[in-house]
């Protein structure tokens, strides 16, 4: 069951749109090894908006993430992004889940 998420918001610089989509599509491998991180998506918003979703069964998990392989690949590649990412702990009311 989970019970916690993220919700991160993404502003690409100009032109630097398909360098964060690319991001994002590498970030997958990377949370698949992530065993607390029930569900993950990688989102486009809008032309430059991208976005992670991802749920967790508890607080440990979360924070495990956070301090994770993806978290990293997005310090590591700040340039790419016209601010810094816009990160929201939330909570689950309800969920359907494969499984």
């Amino acid at each position: 069951m989970v019970t916690l998420g993220l919700l991160i918001r993404l502003e690409a610089k100009p032109g630097k749109e398909a360098d964060v989509e690319n991001l994002l599509k590498g970030g997958l491998p990377l949370v698949q090894q992530e065993p607390a991180t029930t569900a993950w998506f990688g989102i486009r918003l809008g032309p430059s908006t991208f976005g992670i979703f991802d749920v967790f069964p508890d607080e440990s998990g979360r924070e495990a993430h956070l301090s994770g392989r993806v978290a990293a690949a997005l310090k590591e590649n700040a340039e790419l992004f016209a601010r810094a990412p816009d990160i929201e702990k939330i909570d689950v009311m309800a969920a359907k889940l494969p499984g």
